[in-house]
């Protein structure tokens, strides 16, 4: 794709599932790739493997809902790679539950790391994408934001909000030539979805009724993800702002 040869992209979630994938997509495309995860030693890992295959790559072990670890992590990751060019809000984490049947505890702990975390890397790295006036943010949000997802409730509040924060964030920031877009993964076979499925029978009928309802026949793969977020950070999307795309083998279809 056009545009990201040379660019820094930094990625949060990196060290695994789609954030993994997307790691090795943006370094194949020639990009130089900040490894945000809390997971420091896979984090390490993924950059060890990247910079073999002759790409730029670093990681930082980083807990994103804590804003002063985000901004210093940050500030390392220019001084070692350059100004960001490209921020991929990837990391989340949820727990399968009714509503009635969570705890305020428990919501914290989702809400900090769907949404808290995000805004922390959008306000660390989009206010200096402001000032060099440039810049693509993509935020990896969810289809449990558009349409709800039984068991999901707060974290599906919180990617809702993700999705109605880049839309304002777009607007506000479309003077800079910053690009704001989201794209919201169907269910797709990470360990998020493992954990979130279960094991044993419960888990294998959740997947069998996924597989049936979605009308490509399967679960998403982090690879079927990666294209389009690398699309709307390419020069080929420069044009575009403010949008959502889902990558859920038709599972939904929201205008």
């Amino acid at each position: 794709m056009q545009g990201l040869k040379d660019k820094v992209v930094l990625i949060t979630g990196g060290a695994g599932g789609i954030g993994a994938a997307l790691c090795r997509r943006f370094a194949a495309e020639g990009s130089a790739v900040a490894i945000f995860d809390l997971n420091a030693e896979a984090a390490a890992k993924v950059a060890a493997e990247l910079k073999a295959g002759g790409a730029r790559a670093a990681s930082y072990g980083v807990d994103i809902t804590d804003y002063a670890a985000v901004s210093e992590a940050v500030a390392k990751a220019e001084s070692e790679l350059g100004p960001v060019d490209v921020l991929v809000n990837n990391a989340g984490w949820d727990y399968a539950a009714r509503f009635i049947d969570t705890n305020p505890e428990l919501w914290q702990k989702i809400i900090s790391i769907n949404l808290v975390g995000p805004l922390n890397l959008h306000h660390t790295v989009v206010k200096a994408m402001a000032e060099r006036g440039r810049g693509r943010v993509v935020n990896v949000a969810s289809d449990a934001g558009r349409v709800g997802s039984s068991g999901e409730s707060v974290y599906s509040a919180c990617k809702g909000g993700i999705i109605s924060f880049s839309k304002t964030l777009a607007r506000e920031l479309a003077r800079k030539q910053i690009n704001v877009n989201v794209v919201c993964p169907g269910p797709t076979d990470t360990a998020l979805f493992r954990d979130f499925a279960g094991e044993g029978a419960s888990g294998d009928k959740l997947r069998s009724a996924l597989e049936k309802a979605i009308p490509f026949g399967r679960l998403g793969q982090p690879g079927d993800v990666v294209g389009a977020i690398c699309f709307l950070a390419s020069d080929d999307a420069a044009f575009i702002t403010g949008q959502v795309i889902s990558v859920s083998g038709g599972l939904t279809m929201a205008g």
